[in-house]
């Protein structure tokens, strides 16, 4: 079975064959860097770091892109708020993406281009643009692109231009000439920073937020490519748009599949500021190890919701256990550390379970189904104390980003508390019961019970043992 893909575009899975053979061209909309990466992005890195992964696996040679938007209005206020830099700002928060992705187990991409070194590139789109009178110069100074000249508007988001027109997202602007249009210049305001702007054919300004991405996966993917991805919250405007400016500056096609991943909710509700239920990776790295997150995400398809909540995530955390409770029966202390590479290890695909995995992953990137996988091979682990199949496990793993720990290095990591914390805990809780405070007594019994501590009352005492 050969890879199939959901295109946004067309709206059904199709067979993915790239335009050049054995090569494949890929864009991801990457981070506005202007504060801490949240739960969301981090859907959306694992779920396309997937996406690379599977594509190398498969034989193909990948040229991956992963933008970064380092200038944008949010940027400019939080400067502003801090009293720092423009610059000083966006490398922080760069730095800090690089690090709480890096704890997920993202690859790097092959090219991280930044807004600001391609605005050049962007000029020279949007003279294009202007030229095929696609663009207009707005009396404030600023160019917009004329949505109702470029035919086939609205295809990737299905809907027809006076059903976007009518839409609540629409706002009307007296310097454009139909709502629908959008900015490719933004002209220089008072008050905004220097570091802000640059000069132009069209005044001095700055780039608007849609042209960037057109501008940079042009640049170093060419003017027609095989994959484009993002966030499902991106289909309209920015993807719609990033067609129209790329199309309408080419004149020919741009993208030809586009892949968007699921929302992520919070306990069943979408997670957001105003509702006081967003969580930065930071903060769910606090709590939970990156491998873990990483694994509760694979569980879900990247195109359904992710609902997130701390007993997904603990569940997630006791079933990748068990996984590595297979590995370390057979392997004990053995692990990828201990190989130059595990994940070069070539694969048996003639092999029933790999053979499974192979079929999950070529059906649109069936995560799941991967998993679902790896859990049938683990019980095999179990039963016949096989180090071939371990390995295979371990290697499979390795497909999604996972089990490259050494078994026992995770299982004890995971373990959390010392023995002596343990004690410490288990007395204080026989001191509770000795006071008959037996909701205390139930609290420390619980919270150890969440740290994969169980503990057996008898008539000799209190022991535990480790789930």
């Amino acid at each position: 079975m050969s890879l199939r893909i959901h295109n946004t575009l067309t709206r059904r899975v199709e067979e993915f064959r790239p335009i050049e053979p054995g090569h494949v061209r890929m864009y991801v909309c990457g981070i506005t860097v202007y504060d801490l990466c949240h739960i969301g992005h981090a859907r959306m890195m694992v779920a396309f770091d997937v996406v690379y992964r599977w594509l190398r696996e498969s034989g193909w040679r990948v040229t991956f892109v992963r933008n970064i938007t380092d200038i944008d209005d949010k940027i400019i206020r939080r400067a502003l708020e801090r009293g720092i830099p423009i610059r000083q700002l966006t490398d922080e928060m760069i730095a800090a993406m690089h690090r709480d992705i890096g704890a997920l187990g993202v690859l790097p991409p092959t090219h991280e281009p930044r807004a600001t070194d391609y605005v050049p590139q962007m000029l020279g789109m949007i003279g294009r643009l202007e030229d095929k009178g696609l663009a207009y110069r707005a009396a404030g100074g600023d160019v917009n692109y004329a949505v109702r000249r470029f035919p086939g508007y609205g295809r990737l988001s299905g809907k027809s231009l006076d059903e976007l027109r009518a839409g609540e997202r629409v706002a009307a602007d007296g310097d454009k000439q139909d709502p629908l249009d959008f900015v490719l210049w933004k002209a220089a305001k008072p008050g905004e920073p220097a570091d802000a702007q640059w000069p132009s054919p069209f005044g001095t300004g700055r780039p608007g937020w849609h042209i960037e991405c057109s501008a940079m996966s042009c640049a170093l993917l060419g003017t027609h490519f095989d994959i484009h991805g993002g966030g499902m919250d991106l289909q309209f405007p920015h993807h719609e748009n990033e067609i129209a400016q790329s199309e309408g500056a080419s004149g020919g096609p741009f993208v030809n599949v586009w892949m968007h991943n699921g929302f992520v909710n919070v306990d069943n509700e979408k997670m957001s500021k105003s509702l006081g239920n967003f969580f930065t990776i930071a903060d769910v790295l606090k709590t939970f190890d990156g491998e873990t997150v990483r694994f509760f995400m694979l569980r879900t398809h990247y195109r359904s919701p992710l609902n997130y909540s701390d007993a997904s995530i603990e569940d997630a955390r006791q079933a990748l256990r068990r996984l590595y409770t297979a590995l370390d029966a057979v392997l004990g202390g053995e692990g990828a550390a201990d190989e130059a590479d595990a994940t070069d290890e070539a694969v048996d695909w003639s092999d029933a379970h790999a053979a499974a995995f192979r079929a999950a992953m070529d059906d649109d990137f069936n995560t799941p189904g991967a998993v679902a996988v790896l859990f049938e091979l683990a019980s095999e682990v179990n039963r016949s104390r096989d180090a071939g199949k371990a390995r295979l496990l371990r290697r499979l793993g390795g497909i999604l980003g996972i089990l490259q720990q050494r078994p026992r290095d995770f299982l004890q990591a995971g373990a959390g508390l010392d023995e002596a914390a343990i004690l410490e805990a288990i007395a204080a809780r026989a001191a509770a019961k000795a006071a008959r405070d037996y909701g205390e007594a139930d609290r420390i019994r619980k919270e150890l019970a969440e740290q994969g501590i169980e503990l057996k009352d008898s008539a000799q005492g209190t022991t535990w043992v480790r789930a």
